[in-house]
C-alpha cells in the first residue's frame, strides 16, 4: 500500500499549509511548542472519524484555535498542581529529632525507589523537572521526545508520588 494512500484529506491539507498553521500556532503562543502543537492536530485528525467538510481549511484553523486553547488550561493546571506540590512538600524551619529524620530518610528511600519502578525515562523527566529546575519544553529537547510524553511521564510520577503521599498520611 502507498504511504499517501494511509493520508487522510485534512491531513492532506495540514501537509499543504504546514507553514501557515505553523506560524498560526506560533503567533497564538505556542512558539517553541508549534511543532509539537501540530503534530498533535495531526493525530487528532488522524483519529477523527472521516466525514465531509465543507471548509477544511477554516476546519482545521478552529481545530488549532482549540488546541492552543487545550495546552493554556494544561499549563494553567500543570502550573498549579506544581504551586500545589511545592507547598505541601517544603516543611517549615524546624530541625527534625532523630527518629523524625529516620523517618524522612527511610520515606525518601520509598520515593526513590518508587520512582525508579516507574522507569529511567520519568525518573530522569521528574529530576530535570523537578530537582533541576528545566522547563518541560527544555526536557523535551534534551531527550528527543514530544512535549506531551513529558506530560505524561510528569502526571504518571505524579501520580505514583500521591499515591504514595496518602500511604504516609494513613501511617
Amino acid at each position: 500500500m502507498n504511504r499517501d494512500e494511509d493520508i487522510s484529506g485534512l491531513q492532506r491539507v495540514i501537509l499543504n499549509e504546514r507553514s501557515r498553521l505553523l506560524r498560526f500556532l506560533a503567533a497564538r503562543g505556542l512558539a517553541d511548542e508549534a511543532e509539537d502543537a501540530l503534530h498533535d492536530l495531526w493525530q487528532r485528525v488522524a483519529a477523527a472519524p472521516s466525514q465531509p467538510i465543507a471548509d477544511p481549511l477554516s476546519y482545521l484553523f478552529r481545530a488549532a484555535e482549540n488546541l492552543v486553547r487545550d495546552r493554556r488550561r494544561s499549563t494553567v493546571s500543570r502550573d498549579r498542581r506544581h504551586h500545589d506540590w511545592h507547598e505541601t512538600s517544603v516543611p517549615g524551619e524546624e530541625q527534625p529529632t532523630g527518629e523524625r529524620a529516620l523517618i524522612a530518610r527511610e520515606r525518601l528511600r520509598e520515593v526513590q525507589s518508587t520512582l525508579a519502578a516507574l522507569g529511567p525515562r520519568v525518573e530522569l523527566v521528574f529530576r530535570k523537572c523537578r530537582l533541576d529546575g528545566l522547563g518541560q519544553a527544555a526536557i523535551a529537547r534534551e531527550l528527543g521526545v514530544s512535549l506531551s510524553s513529558v506530560e505524561k511521564d510528569l502526571q504518571k510520577a505524579y501520580r505514583a508520588l500521591a499515591q504514595l503521599r496518602a500511604k504516609f498520611d494513613a501511617e
